[in-house]
């Protein structure tokens, strides 16, 4: 596996984190041409949904066409490549969440992108909190209760999408505190993975509310913990770290970023943060987050913050816990 080396990530003033930009000539014709987002995912999902509603709310601010293109395969890596490669002018950017930026730097071999060189980021939102689901044949409502169940039945089925995904690092990270047994069953995206567990075939899975939320309401699955913050359609559901799980993991959050490739000029980046940032206020934005459950637009330098300190804490778990390129 070829290793990257790790990089400090430049954070401070705005001046700073605009530093490494290139060009810096005026750029007032831009755009000058129609904009393109690059999601790394099929049509359809969260990300797909998200880059379309802050693609509409740009289009009205800009005067020009933003078109979607889904360039997907390979957890992300096609689409992401393909961002990476665009002219650095401003037309092209990229939507995309957390793993194909953070943890494909350890499951994928010879990544093609360099997250923290490759890419200028403009602003993130991120998910309330993560739902963990138990299938209702375990009869389990809360962490306890399934650890219980773990122990009884001797190995779990566990749902995952992906080597070094949420819901593989979540059964990773449960299985070293209670020391259970358990059996990943690696699925090509959450909806697949969802049904299983509607069927009882899967006695576990984690993932986002939005794919998960079927599943909960319709009592095939019941929900029993929550990945970061509790969500408000049940707040009565503790968390996993109120319920005695240990780990930093816990605490974060899956985000969706938007970003430019490195060397965009300083100047069409000072444009173009601030209008995905006030995305955040139109109505037809805020409908989809709240659908979604997810947050406001973060500022500038808070993207930064948080994508440098979810990439150490995640990198650091992951190798703990061993985690492979896939063959």
């Amino acid at each position: 596996m070829k290793k990257l080396a790790r990089r400090s990530f430049v954070a401070g003033s705005a001046a700073v984190l605009f530093a490494p930009f290139g060009k810096t000539q005026a750029q007032s014709a831009w755009p000058n041409r129609s904009l393109r987002i690059v999601v790394p995912y099929p049509p359809g999902g969260q990300t797909d949904g998200i880059a379309r509603a802050f693609g509409d709310y740009l289009a009205r601010q800009v005067g020009k066409p933003v078109i979607v293109e889904n360039r997907a395969g390979a957890g992300g890596v096609i689409g992401v490549t393909e961002a990476k490669r665009a002219e650095p002018d401003g037309t092209t950017i990229l939507c995309t969440i957390s793993s194909s930026l953070i943890q494909n730097r350890i499951t994928v071999k010879e990544l093609p992108y360099d997250p923290e060189r490759d890419f200028i980021y403009l602003t993130m939102v991120s998910g309330a909190g993560g739902p963990v689901v138990a299938a209702k044949k375990t009869g389990a409502t809360n962490l306890r209760e399934f650890i219980e169940y773990a122990n009884k039945v001797g190995s779990l089925n566990w749902g995952s999408y992906g080597v070094g995904s949420t819901p593989h690092v979540l059964i990773e990270t449960i299985a070293k505190q209670y020391g259970i047994r358990f059996q990943v069953i690696q699925y090509r995206g959450e909806a697949p993975m969802w049904n299983d567990l509607a069927g009882q075939t899967l006695d576990g899975a984690a993932g986002s509310y939005a794919a998960a939320a079927p599943v909960i309401q319709a009592g095939t699955g019941n929900l029993i913990g929550v990945v970061g913050s509790r969500l408000p359609p049940y707040p009565d559901t503790l968390t996993m770290t109120e319920q005695g799980a240990i780990g930093d993991f816990y605490e974060l959050r899956a985000f969706t970023t938007f970003a430019v490739p490195i060397g965009t000029p300083k100047e069409i980046v000072e444009q173009l943060s601030p209008m995905l940032i006030q995305a955040g206020s139109d109505p037809k934005v805020q409908q989809m987050l709240s659908n979604f459950l997810l947050s406001s637009p973060t500022d500038f330098e808070t993207t930064h913050r948080i994508f440098k300190r979810d990439s150490d804490v995640m990198l650091r778990i992951l190798r703990e816990l061993g985690v492979k390129p896939s063959e």
